[in-house]
């Protein structure tokens, strides 16, 4: 056998088709992106959609769309390729990431307000997007000593406060989009009850390559029921062009140091995550997940974060994050070869290339739209519940979780409460993900841990039981 049908031949290792050097043949590869591709395409074109949505970008959509899918083609290169020490050098694919949807859209009504025009917002959130990516690429460096300020405690909190708001933006479109006239109507409860029955009921399938694909399914029943109720119009269409051309900075570059700080915090908050998800896909890869090959891959891959985000900026994209949803995928078809991660890339990139894609998916309909991200966004809400359940809820913790949440909370429901602070102070805090993290991470740093009197009180309270337990037992003899 010559060297090359080596690194061709199925791996032996474990319950993997492929792993992570392998390089399988044309059509396992193609088969196994297709449903990377479709695992991840929702979380792709979402945030981009939703933003272009309630910020009211309108004509630009369907060239953002195009952009975030290239970007993330590039991305997903960058990261299984690895080029010098860029990249984890696995099977991880790189997408637009919902954890900065909260912080962007804060950034956009920020020049709103302002009276900005669209082209105005679109530069403000590249901006600052691309000057807070370094924050992230120097913390690839010490991502080691990030985990003692950004504890699963602080973790937890801030993606609960990135899932709540959302909430609301997934509820206002269920309801018809703002400002809508036919707002709550029952067409509208239709279309994005049609969504979310489907998911619900597809991923309760044993199929698990239905289960993977139940969020595009659903939103393509939402997309056909809405043509048979007349809701579609893709006049536009023909006049968009053949191809997207990526142009640097198309929109302009500027900088708000109050939209800055709260996507500042979310890049620290990233680069856990990614570590988090690396090291799952170490795991389904029966990569070693410790040791100077474990670590190199992680700082990689927490550098590819950083790079890949500022890319996206220059090209009209917005952060992106390694996704976990394909972690999922290498388990379902044992196939871990990061050469297949390079066929994803293409068909993202190519996806991107025709606006015409684009085109089609702005003119889905808010409620259907609304009905798969309530799913979405609760899952977000979800997953810090679970990152949470997983730390050391003591007394302390606790404390630091509820005052967090509430100032969250409390900002972006009676967001008046601010009023007084000055005008950048007021623009800071009032984005729920920057006042949580703020508080969370003050509070961990200022409230001393008492593990051992914790556990000493504890230990009388057991003991003083055993001793009450004794008499009671010696009354009744």
């Amino acid at each position: 056998m010559t060297q090359q049908d080596v690194k061709t031949a199925p791996s032996k290792n474990h319950d993997l088709l492929y792993s992570l050097h392998d390089k399988p043949g044309f059509w396992p590869s193609s088969f196994a992106a297709l449903q990377h591709v479709l695992a991840s395409l929702v979380g792709v074109i979402t945030p981009t959609l939703i933003v272009g949505g309630v910020l009211g970008l309108g004509e630009h959509v369907p060239y953002l769309i195009s952009m975030a899918l290239m970007v993330s083609g590039v991305g997903t290169f960058i990261q299984c390729r690895r080029i010098g020490p860029v990249g984890a050098g696995m099977l991880c694919l790189q997408g637009t990431s919902f954890a900065f949807l909260t912080a962007v859209l804060s950034a956009g009504m920020i020049v709103k307000g302002k009276g900005g025009t669209p082209e105005d917002i679109l530069a403000t959130i590249f901006g600052v997007s691309f000057c807070a990516a370094f924050i992230e690429i120097f913390l690839s460096r010490f991502i080691h000593k990030l985990q003692k300020i950004i504890t699963p405690v602080v973790t937890g909190t801030i993606i609960i406060l990135i899932g709540i708001p959302l909430i609301k933006v997934a509820m206002t479109d269920i309801g018809g989009g703002f400002g809508a006239e036919n707002f709550g109507s029952l067409d509208n409860l239709m279309l994005a009850g049609i969504v979310l029955v489907s998911v619900v009921l597809l991923n309760r399938s044993k199929n698990p390559m239905v289960r993977l694909a139940a969020v595009v399914i659903g939103l393509v029943l939402g997309m056909l029921a809405a043509f048979f109720m007349g809701r579609l119009d893709f006049s536009h269409i023909a006049s968009l062009p053949v191809v997207s051309i990526p142009v640097p900075f198309k929109f302009g570059f500027q900088f708000d140091l109050a939209a800055f700080i709260p996507l500042a915090i979310l890049f620290c908050v990233s680069a856990m995550e990614t570590t988090g998800d690396l090291t799952a896909n170490s795991t389904i890869s029966r990569e070693p997940v410790s040791g100077p090959v474990y670590m190199n891959r992680i700082r990689g891959g927490v550098l590819g974060d950083g790079i890949n985000s500022m890319i996206a900026a220059t090209f009209n994209s917005m952060p992106s994050t390694t996704f976990s949803q394909n972690n999922g995928v290498i388990a379902l078809t044992g196939v871990a070869s990061r050469y297949v991660g390079i066929y994803v890339a293409a068909i993202l990139f190519l996806m991107g290339l025709f606006p015409i894609i684009g085109g089609v998916l702005q003119q889905m309909p808010k409620p259907v739209l609304g009905g798969a991200t309530l799913i979405m966004f609760g899952t977000v809400a979800v997953a810090g519940i679970r990152v949470l359940s997983q730390a050391n809820l003591d007394r302390r913790n606790m404390m630091i979780v509820a005052i967090s949440v509430g100032m969250g909370i409390g900002v972006s429901t009676v967001p008046a409460v601010l009023q007084a602070l000055p005008d950048m102070l007021e623009n800071i805090l009032k984005s729920p993900v920057a006042m949580g993290a703020i508080t969370a991470i003050a509070l961990s740093l200022i409230l001393p841990e008492h593990k051992i009197a914790e556990e000493s009180e504890v230990d009388a309270t057991v003991a003083a039981e055993a001793d009450d337990a004794k008499k009671k037992l010696g009354e009744v003899g």
